[in-house]
């Protein structure tokens, strides 16, 4: 009989914390904690401790993260505050229980110079603010011994709002859409990387040194590609135009590559990812029985 593990899931209401709740009955031996913004503010440490003060977590998965790319420009207190020194004050925590910290980053850590696939060790340069406090996490995460960061990229769900459900939206309101194609990357349907940190959790007790894993969804795209496959998924006639990064300027910049190497992820914890076609496919699925 397994031993129940009191895990702590942060961001509750995020796609990635959705998507570890609509699971939980998979794990009946993980008693999952789930703690959105209105029960846990992670950006202030009386919040934190009074959490901890309540439950002895075996893991916490943190998903609460400033995501606003874009706003994030000038933003940028809230940005380190919620993606950097909360982290910090976690880890602290964690380290008085002997907990283990699930770190969720990104893609955007790189700077997209690469022609191959990032490995966990190559060398990291953010071009955004939300890349750089992201990063900070991942530091303040990896200076505590019992810490594991998962960095993954192109997020997306039945919930909350991302791409695909942006692709549906407009090709359902606008005759055409433009989407940029010399970006490139991979998916990750939030399901898929949910079950990954669950199994995962499940095997690992104790973490002995801290480390870092990619995940994401099997193949490299443009958002164009992706866009594309979205709408013949749903059998939509609108038209799609390929355009260049410079035609769609944004406030922060974005890699141009940052597809990331899954392979010690799958080595290490037994794992078979699905490729970014058959999760979109499942996606639309759920999204629509």
């Amino acid at each position: 009989m397994r031993k129940l593990q009191n895990i702590l899931v942060t961001g509750a209401n995020g796609q990635l914390g959705f998507e570890i709740a609509k699971l939980s009955d998979t794990y009946p031996w993980l008693n999952l904690i789930f703690a959105d913004r209105s029960t846990l503010d992670i950006a202030n440490k009386k919040s934190i401790a009074s959490i901890f003060n309540r439950y002895r977590f075996n893991t916490v998965i943190n998903c609460a993260a400033y995501t606003a790319v874009d706003k994030a420009e000038t933003d940028t207190e809230m940005a380190y505050a919620i993606n950097g020194k909360a982290v910090s004050m976690l880890a602290s925590f964690c380290e008085i229980q002997e907990a283990n910290l699930f770190q969720i980053s990104t893609d955007f850590v790189f700077d997209g110079t690469a022609n191959e696939p990032y490995k966990e060790d190559a060398a990291t340069n953010p071009l955004s603010v939300y890349g750089l406090s992201k990063l900070e996490g991942e530091k303040a995460a990896l200076s505590y011994q019992r810490a594991y960061v998962f960095r993954t990229s192109w997020v997306y769900s039945t919930h909350g709002k991302n791409f695909v459900k942006t692709m549906l939206r407009l090709a359902s309101e606008k005759p055409e859409l433009r989407v940029v194609n010399d970006q490139f990357g991979s998916p990750t349907y939030a399901r898929d990387l949910a079950e990954a940190l669950l199994k995962i959790a499940t095997q690992t007790i104790h973490i002995n040194e801290p480390s870092i894993y990619h995940y994401c969804n099997q193949g490299a795209i443009t958002w164009f590609d992706f866009a594309k496959k979205i709408l013949e998924l749903k059998h939509s006639k609108t038209p799609i135009i390929p355009i260049s990064t410079s035609a769609f300027p944004t406030p922060a910049r974005r890699p141009s590559y940052s597809v990331l190497n899954t392979d010690k992820i799958k080595q290490h914890f037994n794992l078979i990812i699905p490729n970014w076609q058959s999760s979109l496919a499942q996606c639309l699925k759920n999204l629509n029985p």
